[in-house]
């Protein structure tokens, strides 16, 4: 069984047999672009992204894979513990004809009604092969309000600003959540072990939040 911290502790021998692979297509009209989305159905592979014509087709690999999933149960066994109605809508394909921009993110969510938006509040980006298209760009022409991208065990922020994007300290979505720490508990061995100090960081922070309450309102 391959462990969290095998995810982040890869020889550089399987270097080639762990990396993602691409597809570069050049010169791709939006009606070759949808007739290829057609073609591929509902498999989930090769994941896919469009620019001015220029098509991307990804297989992630399994660390690739294996990254994005635990990311994605620790923001929400987070999210549940914090009682925030965070939708997960997995690689949901997001495009835009008049924007000649398309992209499938490695996690999204919307946080809200289960059915609300047009496009996902948080796209999330996993970086384990270097390359491909300014990811960013296309998020920008789809105005996504906020991008993460997981790269080298650090969990960088990106929000949407009038100019693009501005990297951020913190979540605006989800501000009370602890990034270095989810980052850490990727190079976690037991992923149950990690769900719950998430989870512990998430009540800290709930313990936090009702105390400033209480203090706000006795001072009026």
């Amino acid at each position: 069984m391959v462990t969290a911290r095998a995810l982040v502790s890869v020889p550089l021998s399987d270097a080639i047999e762990t990396a993602d692979q691409r597809i570069a297509l050049h010169c791709v009209s939006w009606k070759d672009f949808e007739r290829f989305i057609a073609m591929r159905g509902e498999r989930s592979v090769p994941r896919i992204a469009y620019l001015e014509g220029e098509l991307e087709l990804m297989s992630p690999s399994r660390i690739h894979e294996q990254i994005k999933s635990i990311i994605g149960r620790l923001v929400e066994a987070w999210a549940e513990e914090m009682e925030l109605p965070l939708w997960p809508i997995g690689s949901w394909l997001v495009k835009q004809r008049e924007k000649k921009s398309g992209i499938e993110p490695d996690e999204c969510y919307v946080l809200g009604g289960r059915n609300d938006g047009e496009v996902p509040d948080l796209a999330i980006e996993v970086v384990w092969t270097s390359g491909g298209l300014d990811k960013l760009e296309i998020y920008r022409r789809l105005r996504i309000h906020e991008v993460w991208f997981w790269k080298k065990g650090a969990i960088s922020v990106h929000l949407l600003a009038p100019r693009g994007y501005v990297q951020a300290e913190r979540s605006a979505l989800l501000p009370a959540l602890d990034l270095a720490l989810l980052a850490k508990l990727l190079e976690h061995d037991d992923l149950l072990e990690a769900k719950r100090r998430i989870r512990a960081s998430a009540r800290s922070s709930k313990r936090k939040r009702k105390t400033k309450t209480r203090r706000r309102a006795q001072e009026r």
